[in-house]
């Protein structure tokens, strides 16, 4: 179980989008990297280059969303609506749960 989950609200700790809050798109566990909806949009020029069919595809700036180091996160508390730690716990039917060390609420 992971401290970041997707569909977690998260706000950017560290960086360039320093205060900003997305919902986790996607968790990139291998990397220890998260994608954030709204956050970290870089853009890339694409060249213009054939198409099947003879056509031709036109030159094109793409934004997207680029990964953010876990370590540049923080959950936020659903209940106080604050930056929180994670820690984890279990409960009476054995269970492994996540929970806000600031309200001490369990995140689902």
């Amino acid at each position: 179980m992971q401290r970041i989950q997707q569909g977690d609200l998260v706000e950017v700790i560290a960086g360039k989008d320093k205060g900003q809050r997305g919902e986790v798109v996607r968790v990139l566990t291998r990397k220890n990297r998260v994608i954030i909806n709204g956050v970290n949009i870089l853009k890339r020029h694409r060249k213009a280059r054939p198409a099947p069919g003879g056509q031709q595809i036109p030159a094109q700036i793409i934004e997207f969303e680029a990964p953010l180091h876990l370590s540049n996160v923080m959950l936020v508390c659903p209940e106080t609506d604050e930056r929180t730690r994670v820690g984890f716990r279990f409960t009476e039917d054995g269970r492994k749960v996540r929970y806000s060390k600031k309200s001490g609420s369990i995140i689902e």
